[in-house]
């Protein structure tokens, strides 16, 4: 029988809490440029202009048809060969979440822009909006309510993928854990807090995306 003892690790658990914190800051700031850099593909994508819908057709199929490992790879010792740049853990990590987050948010921007009706965009430009005006006031106000499970579950999964900058040496939660395992000599007691920790923080956020959800139907202002 196992002898279960997270005393070590308890002592300890400030090594965990830290990694915690870096991998909520590497989390917020990948989806916070994901979100931009999404939609900025998403218009390009959908614009009549081929020198803008097809690079940005390109870019959001290569981040999204190839492992987050090999584009983080690519980023932190590809990179710096090709421009002769530092490039330190955090910074490989956030570009390389934040383009492959990027990405599926901008075909789930996509979807949300176009499943708007067309009469709502001929009222529009009927009354002279212009294009910017149009999507500002009345185009990405309805879809984003429209993406918002989308959006959420994507956003969980970006918390999820971070557990990859461990192998660049990015001092986030698994990370720590590791260094704590060998420490104390007790992987299975680390790693269980470790997956209690994740279990919590992203049922925690799914229960408010679930309260959010709820009442953008209740308000009529969400589609299925």
């Amino acid at each position: 029988m196992y002898n279960w003892d997270f005393l070590p690790v308890l002592s300890e658990s400030g090594l965990l809490l830290a990694g915690f914190r870096n991998t909520l800051i590497l989390t917020a700031t990948a989806l916070t440029g994901g979100l931009l850099v999404g939609l900025f593909l998403a218009l390009a994508r959908l614009s009549h202009r081929r020198l803008l819908s097809l690079p940005a057709g390109i870019v959001i199929e290569v981040f999204r048809t190839t492992p987050p490992l090999v584009q983080l790879f690519w980023f932190y010792f590809g990179l710096p060969i090709i421009l002769s740049v530092e490039m330190t853990p955090f910074l490989a990590a956030a570009l390389t979440f934040t383009i492959q987050s990027g990405a599926f948010f901008a075909e789930i921007f996509r979807a949300g822009i176009v499943s708007i009706e067309k009469g709502q965009w001929e009222a529009a430009r009927v009354i002279g909006m212009t294009h910017g005006q149009l999507m500002r006031r009345i185009i990405l106000p309805q879809a984003i309510k429209r993406m918002f499970p989308s959006m959420m579950e994507r956003s969980i999964e970006l918390m999820k993928t971070t557990t990859l900058v461990a192998t660049v040496s990015y001092a986030d939660l698994l990370y720590e854990a590791n260094e704590l395992a060998q420490k104390t000599f007790r992987p299975l007691e680390v790693y269980t807090v470790v997956a209690l920790i994740y279990f919590i923080s992203i049922s925690f956020i799914s229960f408010l995306a679930a309260r959010l959800e709820r009442r953008f139907a209740r308000s009529g202002e969400m589609t299925r």
